[in-house]
């Protein structure tokens, strides 16, 4: 039990780097696509904080192993999706991420349930899913007329 304690002290001074980046503005997903105010008030209350260079931390972030737990989502959130630096993405690759993110929604695979458990705000509604999925459709009609 003594090194169950000392083991969980040690731990606290192991801390992961924090997803604090800087924002390029021309990297961003709104400089190449239209976003919507109401979806872009979606998107920073529901998937910002993984899909993005910027996360808002919670007071147990603080808390190993929480920390840890963090940011393997984080990391592995924004490489599936990152909002920060989806101009900088492929044609075909954004037109996949803006399918996938209609169907994510439609399916309820997003936000994860380890995230809205926390973050009670994030989950979306009928009307929220919605706005996102027309959103993510209408963006990928976008892109076939351009392209």
């Amino acid at each position: 039990m003594i090194f169950l304690l000392i083991a969980l002290v040690a731990i606290q001074f192991i801390r992961p780097t924090k997803n604090t980046g800087v924002e390029i503005a021309s990297n961003q997903l709104t400089s190449i696509q239209e976003v919507p105010q109401d979806v872009q008030q979606i998107l920073k209350v529901s998937c910002n904080d993984c899909h993005t260079n910027t996360t808002h931390y919670p007071w147990y972030s603080n808390i190993q192993p929480f920390a840890w737990l963090l940011e393997d989502h984080i990391v592995e959130g924004k490489r599936e999706l990152n909002f920060s630096e989806f101009a900088t993405y492929a044609t075909f690759r954004r037109y996949k991420k803006f399918k996938e993110i209609g169907e994510e929604v439609k399916e309820d695979e997003m936000p994860i349930t380890s995230y809205t458990l926390m973050h009670r705000d994030a989950v979306l509604n009928d009307q929220q899913k919605l706005a996102l999925e027309n959103w993510a459709s209408n963006s990928m009609k976008e892109m076939e007329a351009k392209y």
